[in-house]
């Protein structure tokens, strides 16, 4: 009985309680990544042309994968994402 008493007080409590915070976006206001910046690399070895990429586009945070892999679907405005085929050539860069 005891134990129940301070559950529903606790509940009680909880519900009264200020909402958390929002929770702050990935990206510091105004940074984003511009991917028709670098549209011109596309085709190229990911390898030579990432750095340049990053810094054309704006680009906070680079994010390479080939082809067909699994990914997370978190969307970041400040992330270039780097696409590449099974030799290493850039297939699509986009955002987020």
């Amino acid at each position: 009985m005891m134990r129940a008493s301070v559950a529903m007080t606790l509940l009680a409590l909880a519900a009264c309680a200020k909402p958390a915070a929002p929770i702050a976006e990935a990206a510091a206001p105004g940074v984003q990544c511009d991917a028709n910046a670098v549209q011109s690399l596309v085709g190229r070895l990911a390898a030579d042309v990432t750095s340049e990429a990053q810094k054309r586009s704006g680009a906070r945070s680079v994010r390479s994968y080939r082809s067909g892999d699994v990914l997370t679907m978190d969307f970041r405005p400040d992330r270039l994402n780097v696409e590449r085929d099974a030799a290493g050539k850039v297939v699509k860069f986009s955002c987020g």
